[in-house]
């Protein structure tokens, strides 16, 4: 029994030994990534971590942070190798043969039970009959062998773009089809990392979280309802975003280019749970307000029939923006004055041959 394994419902019971990371022995020395590109998606997620930097995939990879089990990733879009070589481990892994890894789902999962002879989405074929697989195939096959199950964006966490009104899949979230009380082997939840596409260094971070964890360095990871890491998606988008102030003061834009808030164009920001505007995208820069764009609530599982239509102004913004008018009214009138004060040296700053401090010198 592994660290993960013998948990209870505050997490791991097996701690690490006291003394440095490096001298721990991890519970798991090894664990394959398999990530399934196949679902319906763009591969947009796989590009995105290429990006990653708080860690880099190579850090991970290249066994650049200590404590960590050593990892081989299976990614098709980041692979070398192709065909039945680089379709193996999958099926080594169906097969019970390959006993750490960890499963990572791209792309929403299509309801095959209504797609008549044919498939909607396969990755590889079966070497027995030499079917395609189609990704619920998958899904069954991988998931119970499994040490954990993460989903790489919003498709795959909630069915994204491509489950929206009017499908003609009938494709749903990784939970949606296995059920969203499911548990791996190791008893960890399924893991959402939404986006569309998911932002670097909030999946990279998350894989780390887990990779420590199989390791028995860290807890259970902690989630919330819609199976997202809490610490990247418990705040709001308003939160962190550059434009809040403008807010505040009830100054809102109503046209593209302004550095003003974007409530009144279409910016579900006060909303919506995502770190993107305090993150940035690349290094600390980016995030989709931060360069002039509405948030439009891609790390939703309500995402994008809720949403819609994008350009619009949510439907509770007009109520709070008119609630805080008179406010910022208010507040922009009062600013310029105590600014006026705080651009003022005190009075005792002066070159005269008398003392104005206040100061008293001891008798």
């Amino acid at each position: 029994m592994n660290a993960v394994a013998a948990r209870d419902s505050h997490g791991p019971r097996m701690q690490p030994k006291p003394g440095r990371i490096s001298e721990h022995k991890p519970a798991i020395e090894e664990v394959h990534i398999l990530w399934i590109t196949g679902g319906l998606g763009c591969d947009g997620d796989s590009v995105s971590i290429t990006a990653a930097s708080q860690p880099s995939l190579e850090d991970v990879m290249l066994g650049a942070i200590p404590g960590l089990p050593k990892v081989h990733l299976h990614n098709p879009v980041l692979a070398y190798t192709v065909g039945d070589e680089f379709m193996a481990p999958f099926h080594k892994a169906a097969r019970g043969e390959l006993d750490n890894f960890v499963l990572v789902l791209e792309g929403s999962i299509p309801n095959e039970k209504i797609s008549g002879d044919g498939y909607w989405a396969a990755y590889g074929t079966d070497p027995q009959t030499g079917n395609p697989i189609t990704i619920p195939e998958w899904l069954d096959r991988l998931t119970p062998k499994a040490l954990a199950v993460v989903t790489a964006g919003t498709c795959a966490a909630y069915g994204g773009i491509h489950a929206m009104k009017g499908n003609a899949t009938g494709c749903m979230g990784v939970a949606d089809y296995l059920g969203w009380d499911w548990k791996s082997k190791a008893g960890l939840p399924i893991v959402n990392v939404p986006g569309c596409p998911v932002q670097p260094d909030n999946f990279m971070e998350t894989l780390l979280y887990l990779l420590r964890q199989l390791a028995g360095l860290a807890p259970m990871i902690p989630i919330d309802e819609a199976g997202r890491p809490k610490w990247l998606f418990e705040k709001t988008v308003h939160e962190g975003c550059d434009r809040a102030g403008y807010f505040e003061q009830g100054d809102f834009t109503h046209e593209y280019g302004s550095p003003k808030c974007l409530v009144k164009i279409g910016c579900w920001g006060p909303v919506v749970q995502c770190n993107v505007p305090k993150r940035g995208w690349m290094a600390g820069i980016g995030g989709c307000p931060n360069v002039g764009g509405i948030c439009i609530g891609c790390t939703m599982p309500g995402f994008p029939d809720k949403f819609m239509p994008f350009m619009d102004p949510p439907p509770g913004s007009t109520l709070s923006s008119n609630l805080i008018k008179p406010y910022g009214a208010l507040i922009r009138a009062l600013r310029p004055l105590t600014n006026a004060t705080l651009n003022a040296e005190p009075k005792w700053r002066h070159n005269r041959p008398n003392l104005t401090t206040g100061y008293q010198p001891p008798q």
